[in-house]
């Protein structure tokens, strides 16, 4: 499987940005995928998850709840995260996670990782 995110970039607080991780070499709709994030000097943490299929079950982490949004298009093989309301701390390299396991409202990652993208946002 490979991942590729992309989507990052330098914006203003309050901003916007879409993030998208687009997977290959698997059966991509038969997958939970997960955002993650890591800022320096942090532990990579949750952002977002949303289960395999329809996707009809999301998982979000604290700081992404009202501000953050997954999605996912599985004829295109892509996984997206809306960020809005960006603050200086949301400033991080995001990680797209393939294959992890949703169960009881968590979200837990496989070892398949994309090379991240950096998101910088600037007060």
């Amino acid at each position: 499987v490979q991942l590729q995110a992309s989507g990052g970039g330098l914006v203003e607080a309050g901003g916007s940005l879409r993030l998208s991780c687009s997977a290959s070499g698997s059966t991509f709709s038969e997958y939970s995928m997960g955002w993650y994030r890591q800022a320096p000097g942090s532990q990579r943490e949750l952002v977002a998850a949303i289960r395999a299929g329809s996707g009809s079950e999301t998982v979000y982490g604290d700081s992404a709840k009202g501000r953050f949004t997954i999605s996912r298009d599985n004829t295109e093989n892509m996984v997206y995260l809306q960020l809005s309301s960006l603050k200086p701390e949301d400033t991080a390299v995001y990680y797209c996670n393939h294959g992890g396991a949703m169960w009881n409202g968590a979200y837990y990652p496989s070892n398949l990782w994309g090379q991240g993208t950096l998101v910088t946002v600037s007060s």
